[in-house]
């Protein structure tokens, strides 16, 4: 199993963990038991990742970011540096919370920039852009760009990650790669 992945000399994998064909994990990583990390991710430096987490195929995490039980991402997602999870609402260190902790949930293809914070509890949709340390306190939308503190919507993005801007029919195209996509809704439809 161990030649199937990379893993830097000062990582620590604990038994138990499973680990996805290609994927890689770098300097001062922590990989936690019953941790699920799929295949062709790339674990940047100083990473942990809890006990039940599940990464899918081609996620990235980039340097800096703890995933917490109760974390779950879809394939090719995107956790930017220094990005911060929670678990609990209400955390106090002279209480056990464990059995309180609650699921936050990132679909397939979601980007969260970089010192962004994720609240518990929330869902990320599909290809959905969080911006640069926001703060996600609802759930975002498939396709939506927010930004702020707390995060608000600003508008939308195409798969590839492009602003869109629709028409007055409703439709808009994605400069890269000229796919359409239809607002209705107050929703995304890739077309």
């Amino acid at each position: 199993m161990k030649d199937s992945f990379f893993s830097h000399s000062s990582a620590v994998i604990d038994e138990g963990a499973q680990i996805g064909f290609g994927s890689k994990i770098w300097h001062f990583s922590h990989i936690m038991p019953e941790s699920e990390i799929g295949e062709n991710c790339n674990i940047g430096q100083n990473v942990v990742i809890s006990p039940k987490v599940k990464l899918g195929n081609r996620v990235k995490v980039q340097n800096n970011v703890s995933v917490y039980t109760g974390v779950i991402c879809e394939d090719d997602v995107f956790l930017g540096p220094s990005l911060v999870f929670t678990n609990v609402i209400n955390p106090r260190s002279f209480i056990v919370r464990k059995n309180e902790f609650k699921e936050t949930y990132v679909e397939k293809g979601a980007t969260l920039g970089a010192n962004a914070t994720i609240i518990c509890g929330n869902r990320i949709g599909a290809y959905a852009m969080i911006g640069a340390g926001a703060v996600i306190t609802k759930d975002v939308k498939p396709y939506q760009l927010v930004v702020g503190n707390p995060a608000k919507p600003m508008g939308w993005v195409s798969k590839n990650g492009h602003r869109l801007d629709f028409s007055a029919s409703n439709e808009a195209i994605c400069p890269e790669t000229q796919e359409k996509y239809l607002l209705k809704d107050n929703s995304v439809i890739p077309l």
